[in-house]
């Protein structure tokens, strides 16, 4: 099982994020491997800034989300990854199509998690590179 400590496929993770801002800006969950999480996110009128380009913002937001997900399968029930820190450098614009990220932890401790998210266009360039660092905190009950 690798690095996971939770089994779960495709269709799980598309249902868990439903009626989220992933699903608000179409992001879509396309492949979890032996160490990494990948998925897609369409450049368009949800993810563009007003010059036409890919919102920083939103490659911010795909990359935190691909990396929280990932760091939450490395963990029991018992506990949850919440971000701590991103950051993230802008290296190539994009206007459209769609880019993917791929998730790859650079450290699974006990208390924190690092997580290296790599963006990359429809060619393979690369569009944006992220560090996430997450918290590794105990699971609370849902409040209201």
């Amino acid at each position: 099982m690798g690095i996971w400590k939770q089994t779960t496929d495709l269709a799980q993770l598309a249902a868990w994020n439903r009626g989220c801002m992933v699903e608000h800006l179409g992001m879509v969950v396309t492949e979890v491997g032996a160490d990494f999480v990948r998925g897609t996110m369409p450049v368009d009128a949800r993810t563009r800034q007003p010059f036409g380009l890919l919102h920083g913002g939103a490659s911010v937001a795909l990359a935190e989300s691909l990396g929280s997900l990932a760091g939450n399968l490395c963990l029991d029930a018992a506990e949850m990854a919440v971000g701590l820190d991103i950051n993230a450098n802008h290296v190539r614009a994009v206007s459209a199509g769609l880019v993917t990220g791929t998730a790859r932890p650079l450290h699974l401790g006990r208390n924190t998690q690092v997580w290296e998210i790599r963006i990359e266009d429809a060619a393979g360039h690369l569009v944006c590179i992220a560090r996430l660092t997450l918290a590794v905190v105990p699971r609370k009950a849902a409040s209201a």
